[in-house]
């Protein structure tokens, strides 16, 4: 018999579960998320081995979902310094990078920006030669100074080999120095993937003393697992792949919740609300994976163009806070501020001294928590009226996500999910499954590992045949990169858009290719 850990870490709670081989619940855990957030994995870590059925030495496998890196970005903490280096002199000059960032990101990552000359056209000509004398003048400049750098060149993901060349000089130059090229991190669209590739460098440092944490806690209560983080989409990837690109880890828990009720549900296509202790995301199952967003995302104030979820986000949650406004017609406001993970020592039902969404959902019999008598004084009407600000909330994000006004099935999960009634306006159903409260950690320990690539391809070099085959190559290459089994990789996603304004007959390919995770016979350590 093998195991499965998986954890996840929210906002406001941590969870963990263990699967069989069958993929049947072995042991479940949910506790708060801690402000350092390591600690709190550790605590789940624990609860889950607490269980009789669940022998360490059998638990093969390890995914985390986690917070660390955005919390990073968003909080502005632990980010390493990260050189520039543009390739597209003097094309590009006009706009520079980091162009519309927040100022304090821009004093940690904006310090050495520079321009060399360079870049390919979309059809992958090149546009001038790779200044490599400049490429090796600005290591010397920088040399000491930064952690990493980002190495971003104009339609690379067409043509990487300056990105290459450049990685290859930076490497000579600086030594172990993390090095973070956009043909592997953004699609097209020069500033946006730049930023997703500075980002990528400032959290590098980041994803990898949170890998090693978590290594070492697995290995000192006797795991030895092969161990894997989530990913945007929904799939893995192994640590190695996670600490190469951790921007990659931004969005893994509202999608690993995505998975995960449609494992639990068993539906393929439907809408999934995802209720946690400060927000609430709303996202679409589309064929088994949460549909990916096709606009420019924002992270931490940057915005970015790899992939990410579609979703919604609200401030909504168990622990979002209810005001009662003074005066006759006036109506309670709820959220979207929240007490966050500290629910458990500021609600009202636990002895705190803050009226929550908790607190409303104890009035009304939906849950049974704490101390119902410290909600006794909010009168039956008052709460009903707050819970039905709650419902309309939900409802509004259900329905901007839809793509048709047609009803359709609603999967409802996270602790906070018993805040929602069993019906919406715009769903068919509202389906609760069973473990809804900790569906994020089962997206977790059942996902898949995936590789997807996007590229402009010329139809006048090569045919539409050609190109697809080339494209789904690739993408199943960065799967088995990123941990997927070689024997069973298979392509779960084709696009194939004509570009009718650009010369050369031109097209953009995205392909996605997913799997099962790499068999091993035995535990693993890095």
């Amino acid at each position: 018999m093998v195991f499965r850990l998986g954890i996840d870490v929210g906002g406001t709670n941590t969870d963990a579960v263990v699967l069989d081989e069958e993929n049947r619940l072995v042991a479940k855990a949910k506790t708060p998320t801690t402000p350092d957030v390591t600690s709190g994995i550790i605590r789940a870590l624990d609860q889950v081995l607490a269980s009789r059925t669940v022998q360490p030495e059998k638990i093969r496998y390890a995914m985390l979902g986690t917070t660390h890196c955005t919390n990073a970005i968003v909080e502005r903490k632990s980010l390493t310094p990260t050189a520039v280096i543009r390739i597209g002199w003097p094309a590009t000059v006009a706009v520079k990078p980091l162009t519309g960032w927040p100022e304090e990101l821009v004093r940690l990552c904006g310090r050495y920006v520079y321009f060399v000359a360079g870049g390919h056209e979309f059809d992958g000509r090149e546009i001038a030669p790779l200044d490599e004398k400049g490429v090796a003048q600005a290591c010397k400049e920088i040399k000491g100074r930064v952690g990493a750098v980002a190495i971003c060149s104009v339609f690379s993901p067409v043509n990487p080999a300056h990105e290459l060349r450049a990685a290859e000089i930076v490497r000579q130059e600086l030594g172990e120095v993390h090095v973070s090229l956009s043909h592997e991190i953004g699609s097209i669209g020069l500033l946006e993937r730049e930023n997703a590739t500075v980002l990528n460098g400032a959290v590098w440092r980041v994803a990898r003393q949170v890998a090693d944490a978590f290594e070492r806690a697995l290995v000192e209560r006797g795991i030895q697992a092969r161990t894997y983080f989530g990913q945007n989409d929904g799939t893995l990837m192994s640590v190695e792949y996670a600490v190469r690109y951790p921007i990659l880890t931004v969005a893994c828990g509202p999608t690993n919740s995505i998975r995960g009720a449609a494992f639990l549900s068993g539906f393929g296509d439907a809408v999934v609300v995802d209720v946690g202790g400060t927000t609430t995301d709303v996202g679409v199952l589309a064929r088994g994976f949460p549909r990916e967003s096709s606009v420019a995302v924002e992270i931490g104030g940057v915005r970015t163009n790899f992939r990410m979820p579609d979703l919604i986000s609200v401030g909504l949650g168990g622990g979002s806070i209810v005001r009662l406004q003074p005066g006759p017609g006036s109506s309670p406001t709820v959220g979207p501020d929240s007490v966050g993970y500290l629910l458990e020592q500021k609600a009202l039902v636990f002895g705190g001294e803050i009226l929550t969404a908790t607190d409303v959902a104890v009035r009304l019999g939906m849950i049974e928590l704490g101390d119902s008598s410290r909600v006794a004084w909010l009168d039956a009407a008052t709460a009903e009226k707050i819970h039905g600000r709650i419902v309309s909330i939900i409802e509004d994000a259900v329905d901007r996500v839809k793509t048709s006004p047609d009803p359709v099935p609603v999967v409802v999960v996270g602790g906070g999910s018993v805040l929602i009634p069993d019906r919406l306006a715009g769903a068919s159903q509202v389906v609760r499954p069973d473990h809804y409260e900790v569906a994020n950690a089962f997206g977790a320990a059942i996902a898949q590992v995936s590789g997807q690539i996007e590229r402009i391809f010329s139809l006048d070099r090569m045919t539409r045949e050609e190109a697809l085959a080339e494209a789904k190559r690739v993408a199943r290459d960065e799967a088995v990169k990123a941990g997927a089994d070689p024997a069973c990789v298979e392509i779960v996603d084709v696009d194939d858009v004509p570009l009718a304004y650009l010369p050369g007959n031109a097209t953009r390919i995205r392909v996605k290719a997913a799997g099962p995770l790499a068999r091993h016979t035995s535990g693993w350590r890095r």
